[in-house]
C-alpha cells in the first residue's frame, strides 16, 4: 500500500469533512419540506441529536483517529503534525468559503 504524506492526508481529511458537511446542507435546508412544517415534540429533537452525534462521529473519525493512532504508535511528532495540517486545511476551507460567500453576496 502506498504511503500518503502527512500533508496530503491532512488535506484529504479536511476535504472529507467539507464534503460531509456539503452533503448535510440539503437536509438542513429542505428538512421542513421533506418532513413537514410541524415539529414532532419527540421525533424532531431525537433526529437533530442523532444527526449531531453521527456528525461528531464522522468528523472525529476524519480528523482525530489517525493522529491518535500515530501518537499511540509512538510517532508523536507526526501525530501532532497531521493534526495541525488537518486543522490548518480546515481553516483554509473556512476562509475560502467565507471569501466565496462575500463575493457572491
Amino acid at each position: 500500500m502506498k504511503k500518503i504524506s502527512l500533508l496530503k492526508r491532512g488535506l484529504l481529511n479536511s476535504l472529507g469533512v467539507v464534503i460531509y458537511i456539503g452533503l448535510l446542507v440539503p437536509i438542513m435546508n429542505n428538512g421542513s419540506k421533506w418532513f413537514g412544517e410541524k415539529d414532532n415534540p419527540w421525533l424532531t429533537p431525537m433526529l437533530v441529536l442523532l444527526l449531531f452525534i453521527f456528525s461528531a462521529l464522522v468528523t472525529a473519525s476524519l480528523v482525530i483517529v489517525k493522529p491518535v493512532m500515530l501518537y499511540l504508535d509512538g510517532a508523536k511528532k507526526e501525530a501532532l503534525r497531521l493534526l495541525f495540517y488537518t486543522g490548518a486545511s480546515l481553516f483554509a476551507w473556512l476562509v475560502i468559503l467565507m471569501i466565496v460567500l462575500l463575493l457572491i453576496k
